[in-house]
């Protein structure tokens, strides 16, 4: 029998470094785990790591240092911290040895001896210099500003040129550099916030620690619209059992091919990475167009379109039907939870959950707390976003609730820059350029122009509710731009049409291209409006589109509509595209120093008297006066609970 020292690299015992250790690591010095895999690797006794689960992290280091690895077929590996700033260590040992699963024990005519992967050569291509440029600027280029993917290419680069001792010490000059870089404060705050956002909070004092969630077997989803196709994929991979509910025999038959097939895409996609397709099991759904069938379910989520009287209709029927301890959900983007609920019996059991598209993919939900919603409704709404898969955040009850209350400044600012003298793709450039995968031109085209045209009927700022004689360009006193709505007007939707803000080489195409009619509509535009073009740099682009949703985000937190700033970080990170490595909106204001923040705002709005969401919010003023403070601090001055950070 062979003589050695076996480590269990297993997901309950060896996840890997804790993160809050590293916001105390100074410049120059490694975490104590690397001392450890060094002594390992230089033992004379043969160490073997054993990997079941997932071996994550520093896990995953251990068992790199160790000089065998052993896996269980379902074992996983992976480097979490890569979403945090640090660069893997000896990288290209990692590529060869994740895949070097050999059983040491049967190492047939063959002793069991140490065996270093720092002295293993890595093998060298005659073209590898241009490989790894390549790759470098690949990756810079979907890392938009995120330095740590640019490191980790360097790391690599390193262990394929230079010899190991050489490659650690440029690995660990890579790591102080990221370590010192306020990206890294930045991803390590996203991080915890994400964890923080668990712990909700209610004004009336409830909370995470008094209330419990109810046990969810079978769900309901009315609607199989876009949305609820995607919310009926999320739950049955969550192995929920699933009743889809559909008006009509068409729309039931459109809807359930779409679900069939976003399963199948997303069983090969499991069974691909070496997961158990299982979960998709299209066996746990039932299609019908039978309200009666709802009577037994344990919570619904209502998905139908954005239209008041109809989901109050729905909610009417369902107070009716469903039995007692059942939980109505509303799957709205900005509609007003309390009047949702009104139309029925039991408002204690009615929640808003805001799902994103595309939901089975999207991992934010929104969940929107009514005035009489009851503390157990809301721990159940978190347990659900949990059970699949969902990164549930607490809000109040307000038109758009936090996401899009606050993207409607944003958005807003955009169409007036062009009103001014921008195009589309500057627009879109500079954003992008910040870190966005996506300017607001670019996704209003993906998600429809007609989304927001059918809002602003809705409202009465546009179409047939709109008083005769209304200035194009006000709403009250308010500054109104109608492009978006002239635009619709000449059937331009985005991408679904092949023509927006953009052009497209056919309906449904994906590759936005800058349209010269636009360019020449904007013109014209302007003419007509008697509006003087102007040069508007990226600086200018930024400030106005960005700090007036921060400043939106002031006053929803003085509102008390989010509890606190990490939860609307959390919101915009994985709802909206903000990049994680500038750590929200909010975050990014505290980097930036609240005393800028106000005094660009004030300068926008006495340029632009007529936009009131650029008035500085009395918060942002009043934290100003106060000196400044943290953003831990900022709760503490505003009447409601504090940071959970």
């Amino acid at each position: 029998m062979f003589l050695c020292i076996i480590i269990i690299t297993y997901y309950r015992n060896l996840h890997g470094a804790d993160i809050r250790g590293f916001s105390s690591v100074q410049a120059g010095d490694r975490p104590s785990l690397t001392s450890v895999i060094d002594l390992i690797e230089r033992s004379e006794k043969p160490v073997v790591a054993a990997i079941e689960g997932m071996a994550l992290g520093g896990g995953l280091e251990v068992a790199l240092g160790c000089h065998y690895r052993i896996a269980h077929a379902q074992g996983q590996q992976g480097k979490p911290q890569l979403h945090i700033y640090w660069p893997v260590r000896t990288t290209v040992g990692i590529c060869v040895a994740t895949r070097d699963y050999i059983c040491a024990l049967k190492r047939t005519g063959q002793p069991l001896n140490p065996r270093r992967l720092s002295l293993k050569q890595v093998q060298s291509l005659p073209n590898m210099d241009a490989i790894l440029s390549e790759v470098l600027v690949k990756v810079k280029k979907q890392a938009r500003g995120c330095l740590s993917p640019e490191m980790c290419v360097q790391a690599v680069k390193a262990s394929v040129q230079l010899p190991f001792t050489e490659g650690i010490l440029k690995e660990r000059e890579l790591f102080n550099l990221l370590l010192t870089s306020g990206q890294a404060k930045a991803l390590q705050y996203a991080f915890f916030a994400q964890r923080a956002a668990q712990k909700w909070t209610t004004p009336s004092g409830a909370s995470w620690k008094t209330a419990s969630a109810q046990p969810i077997r079978k769900v309901a989803v009315i609607g199989l619209g876009t949305m609820g196709r995607g919310i009926v994929t999320s739950l049955v991979k969550a192995k929920m059992s699933v009743v889809a509910l559909e008006q009509d025999q068409k729309q039931l038959e459109v809807g359930g091919r779409a679900v069939t097939s976003l399963l199948e895409h997303e069983a090969s996609k499991m069974q691909w990475s070496g997961q158990r397709p299982d979960a998709c099991d299209p066996a746990l759904l039932q299609f019908t167009l039978d309200f009666g069938v709802l009577q037994d379910v344990d919570l619904v989520i209502e998905a139908v379109f954005e239209d008041m009287a109809l989901k109050k209709e729905i909610f009417h029927k369902l107070s009716a039907i469903c039995k007692p301890g059942s939980f109505l959900c509303t799957n709205t983007s900005a509609l007003d939870i309390d009047e949702i609920a009104s139309a029925t019996s039991r408002p204690h059991q009615v929640i808003g959950t805001h799902f994103f598209s595309p939901a089975h993919v999207m991992k934010l939900l929104e969940i929107i707390r009514g005035r009489h919603t009851s503390p157990i409704t809301i721990a159940t709404a978190m347990g659900l976003a949990k059970a699949i898969g969902k990164i549930g955040v607490v809000v109040g009850n307000c038109f758009g609730f936090v996401g899009n209350r606050m993207m409607a400044p944003y958005a807003e600012q955009a169409v007036f820059l062009l009103e001014e003298g921008c195009k589309p793709e500057e627009v879109d450039q500079a954003l992008e350029g910040f870190g966005f995968n996506m300017g607001p031109f670019r996704m209003s085209d993906l998600a429809g122009l007609d989304v927001g045209w059918r809002s602003r009927k809705g409202q009465g700022l546009t179409g047939p509710e709109l008083a005769p004689g209304t200035p194009a360009r006000l709403r009250g006193r308010r500054r109104y731009s109608p492009l978006p709505d002239l635009l619709c007007e000449n059937g331009r939707y985005g991408q679904k049409t092949g023509m927006g803000w953009y052009q497209y080489e056919k309906p449904g195409a994906r590759i936005a291209n800058p349209d010269p009619w636009l360019h020449n509509f904007l013109i014209g535009y302007r003419d007509a409006h008697h509006i003087k073009t102007r040069f508007i740099d990226e600086e200018e682009i930024l400030e106005r589109c960005l700090y007036t949703l921060i400043n939106e985000g002031f006053q929803i937190l003085d509102d008390g509509i989010a509890s606190a700033p990490e939860d609307i970080d959390v919101i915009y990170i994985h709802g909206y595209g903000w990049p994680k490595h500038r750590g929200g909106p909010m975050f990014h204001a505290s980097t930036i120093g609240l005393p800028r923040i106000l005094a660009k705002l004030q300068k926008y709005s006495e340029a632009h008297p007529d936009i009131p969401r650029m008035q500085p919010s009395a918060f942002l003023k009043k934290l100003v006066s106060l000196g400044n403070p943290p953003l831990k601090e900022w709760m503490s001055h505003a009447g409601h609970q504090s940071s959970k950070l």
